[in-house]
C-alpha cells in the first residue's frame, strides 16, 4: 500500500513557496538517472544495473549510456537504448551474462555492461549533448569528473546510489543522490509538484499541494541513509 508524506508540512510559507518553485524547476528536465549499481557483493556479472525515470511513454531510441574513466576520461561502456519508459516512469538497463540472462529482475534491456568502481561517472546523452550525469569517488584535481555539481561517495560493494526523487535533478550530484544498502530496481520515490502555471496557488499558500508519495519499501531505506 502506498503512503502519502506531507513534506511541505513543517516549514514556513516563504520556503514552501521557494522549495515547490525549485521542485518545479528542476523536474522538468526528463529523462534522468535516478539508480546506478555498479559494485555487486562478489561478482557483478548479471548483476549491476542503471535505472532512468522519464515520462511514461516517452521512446529513449537515440539516447546512449557512457562509462567515463576518472583516470584518464576514456569512454566506454557505451550502450545504445531502445524501448520506452514504462507506465510506472521508470526503465532498468541491467547486465547480460553471457548465456543471455541477468539476476535484475524485471528488466527492460538487456545489454553487456559494467561500470568501473570510482572515481568514475555514468553520462546519459543523446546526439546533441548530455542529458543528466552522476559522478561518484574522490575525485583528484588530474582526475576526470563527468557528473554534475560535486560527486557523490563511491559505494561498498551491494550498495546503490539512488537519486531522493526520482524526477527532480537539482544538478548537484552529491545533493540528489543517496546511498542504499539494498538496490530497488524499477521502485523510485516521485515528488508531487504543481504544474508550471501553479504560480497563483503557491502565492495564495500552496492550496491542495502535499506530499511526496514514495514505495514503502525504499522510503524506509532513504528515511535510515539520510539520519
Amino acid at each position: 500500500m502506498m503512503r502519502r508524506w506531507n513534506y511541505l508540512g513543517r516549514v514556513s510559507l516563504a520556503s514552501r513557496t521557494l522549495l515547490v518553485f525549485v521542485l518545479a524547476q528542476a523536474a522538468q528536465s526528463m529523462p534522468v538517472l535516478s539508480e546506478v549499481y555498479y559494485d555487486a557483493t562478489g561478482s557483478d556479472d548479471g548483476q549491476v544495473f542503471v535505472e532512468i525515470a522519464g515520462t511514461p511513454g516517452a521512446s529513449l531510441g537515440g539516447l546512449v549510456l557512457e562509462g567515463v574513466n576518472g583516470s584518464n576520461g576514456a569512454i566506454g561502456p557505451s550502450i545504445v537504448l531502445s524501448g520506452m519508459i514504462g507506465e510506472g516512469g521508470v526503465f532498468v538497463v541491467a547486465d547480460r551474462r553471457s548465456d543471455g540472462t541477468s539476476s535484475v529482475v524485471g528488466a527492460d534491456l538487456l545489454a553487456n555492461f559494467d561500470f568501473q568502481n570510482g572515481p568514475d561517472s555514468v553520462v546519459l546523452r543523446n546526439d546533441t549533448g548530455v542529458l543528466d550525469a552522476i559522478g561518484y569517488g574522490v575525485f583528484s584535481p588530474s582526475e576526470f569528473f563527468a557528473g554534475e555539481g560535486a560527486p557523490t561517495p563511491d559505494v561498498s560493494p551491494g550498495s546503490s546510489l539512488a537519486r531522493r526523487f526520482a524526477n527532480v535533478d537539482t544538478g548537484d550530484n552529491a545533493a540528489d543522490f543517496l546511498v542504499l544498502n539494498s538496490p530497488t530496481p524499477g521502485t523510485a520515490p516521485f515528488a508531487i509538484i504543481p504544474e508550471p502555471s501553479s504560480a497563483l496557488l503557491m502565492a495564495l499558500g500552496l492550496t491542495g499541494l502535499a506530499g511526496i508519495r514514495r514505495d514503502p519499501r525504499r522510503a524506509a531505506v532513504h528515511g535510515a541513509n539520510s539520519l
